[in-house]
């Protein structure tokens, strides 16, 4: 099979770097080595801590970081970085925030480019959410909707004006990719996903059903659609209809606020932090509006 195949691999690994062969390496050690075995059963205070799930957050922010690199080289830097960015989202909006805010902080593509992948992996979000709502809790889906809307708006506003401030004149022919396989970024989300998983169980041990927001904004803070779920297995006479979209947004909020703090806090605020955070401070103001116009419609 390898002799067969000879032709094909040394066309696949014409032009590659020894950085490139070396990072596809170390992404195969980190996936198929170190996260099979890592134990998958909770540990810790409140049982919070579970190995593989924290792991695998390592897993999928080097793998889309890697990705992306790989099709700015194929697609180009601006389009690799709105499609890596576009099905990244679907996975993690919050891995792609922090993998793009790394290459903002090194330089590594077109700045506008990747704060318009920033923008857009939220977009994507604020669409799989409500997706998500209407397939597992459809009363909360109109409510949640309103409160939503606003914030889909300015975001796609904000992506658009980022996508066009980006565009420059040979930019791409100037384009100098670094490493393409960080593990700062991703060692530095697992941690922060260990630290919330704590943070949330106390939470909702300490203030049971009364503490339901809290608990779903905390939830929320690393994975929008835990936030989901955890409504969805929720009693049904816990919240109505239009007080759990409302609730729901919460979540969304919090995901969103945190987005922009470690867009700010990984690309460096004297660099390009400020403008990556930006459309997701935008969207967090403009959530805040459409939760309080629901609330009076509702």
């Amino acid at each position: 099979l390898v002799l067969t195949m000879r032709g094909r691999a040394h066309a696949m690994l014409k032009g590659m770097s020894e950085a490139e062969v070396e990072s596809i390496a170390r992404f195969a050690l980190v996936a198929l080595v170190v996260l099979p075995l890592l134990p998958d059963q909770s540990y810790g205070p409140f049982d919070a801590w579970n190995p593989r799930q924290i792991w695998m957050v390592v897993v999928v922010v080097l793998g889309l970081s890697f990705v992306g690199y790989v099709a700015s080289r194929r697609l180009g830097p601006e389009r690799g970085i709105m499609i890596t960015a576009l099905c990244g989202a679907l996975v993690s909006s919050t891995a792609v925030t922090a993998a793009y805010a790394r290459r903002l902080r090194a330089g590594d593509g077109p700045a506008g480019a990747l704060i318009a992948g920033i923008a857009l992996a939220s977009l994507v979000m604020f669409l799989r959410v409500q997706v998500l709502t209407m397939m597992l809790v459809p009363s909360a889906g109109r409510s949640l909707a309103i409160a939503m809307i606003p914030a889909f708006l300015v975001g796609a506003l904000t992506t658009l004006l980022a996508v066009r401030a980006g565009r420059k004149p040979n930019e791409a022919s100037e384009l100098s990719l670094g490493n393409p396989l960080d593990f700062r970024p991703a060692v530095l989300l697992a941690g922060l996903v260990a630290v919330m998983a704590v943070i949330a169980r106390w939470a909702r041990a300490r203030f049971g059903d009364q503490g339901i927001i809290v608990a779903l904004g905390l939830t929320g803070l690393m994975d929008v659609d835990a936030a989901v779920l955890t409504l969805a297995g929720m009693p049904k006479e816990t919240l109505d209809a239009g007080t759990a979209g409302l609730v729901l947004a919460v979540p969304v909020l919090a995901n969103t606020a945190f987005k922009a703090v470690l867009a700010l806090v990984i690309a460096g605020p004297r660099n390009q932090g400020w403008k990556a955070a930006a459309p997701l401070l935008a969207s967090v103001l403009a959530s805040a509006i459409g939760i309080g116009a629901a609330s009076s419609l509702l």
